[in-house]
């Protein structure tokens, strides 16, 4: 499965659609024709409410009336953001990245290492967060959102992981590998990697639009081990 099986939400990621959120139906005509999503970055929610409450809050901390606050506006889903384990790599280069570093501090001054967490996007490992819970806390999070009328969505990121992912030690064959020519001209897209194997030079992650994102490892679907690993 690509998630715990408590989140309901294995199978492909089909779309599941019901009367109650907790019963996974597939049945579109109870599907709404419009339906509104509420997403929230789930890091800074939980650190404001933190702030209001003085005391460390995790997804199974959130107060009733805030998820009422949230059902009252006629929300459908609720879209947390970043959930998932990431790792110290990709906090280091959040920390280190010279032009992210600049525009942290224009947006947030009085910014300090201890607020930059990383990317929720360089995932480490399709469980939740420690620092936000684990997967208990969100798991009593999505039935208290549910007996609100709300689904729970999570991210799934396909297009690649975090640079200290287990796969990149054990199975760098996942990933779209470089040579050192592609390193020597194009730095911003290739790096150098230790893994089971030895030293190699894999692929940033990308879209073909932009340089490669320095966070991040690029997997290579045309291996069919990585296919059958994702559905595993």
């Amino acid at each position: 499965m690509l998630y715990p099986e408590w989140l309901g939400i294995s199978s492909a990621l089909a779309p599941r659609y019901g009367t109650d959120p907790r019963e996974p139906l597939h049945d579109f005509r109870s599907r709404p024709s419009y339906p509104a999503l509420y997403q929230i970055n789930t890091r800074v929610w939980l650190r404001t409410l933190s702030t209001r409450m003085g005391q460390r809050v995790t997804l199974a901390d959130v107060p009733d009336a805030e998820l009422d606050r949230i059902a009252e506006h006629g929300f459908d889903w609720v879209w947390l953001l970043s959930v998932w384990q990431t790792g110290a790599a990709g906090r280091a280069t959040s920390r280190t990245h010279s032009e992210w570093v600049a525009d942290f501090h224009r947006t947030l001054p009085d910014l300090s290492d201890t607020d930059i967490c990383g990317s929720g996007f360089a995932i480490t490992g399709y469980t939740v967060a420690d620092m936000l819970g684990g997967d208990e806390a969100l798991a009593s999070l999505r039935e208290r959102l549910a007996a609100r009328g709300l689904r729970l969505m999570l991210d799934f990121v396909p297009n690649h992981t975090a640079p200290d992912h287990p796969w990149v030690r054990e199975n760098p064959d996942f990933f779209v590998a470089g040579t050192d020519a592609d390193l020597d001209t194009a730095p911003h897209n290739f790096t150098r990697v230790e893994t089971n194997a030895g030293s190699k030079v894999l692929a940033r992650g990308r879209d073909p639009y932009f340089p490669g994102w320095p966070d991040t490892l690029q997997l290579d679907y045309g291996n069919a081990t990585l296919q059958d690993a994702r559905v595993a």
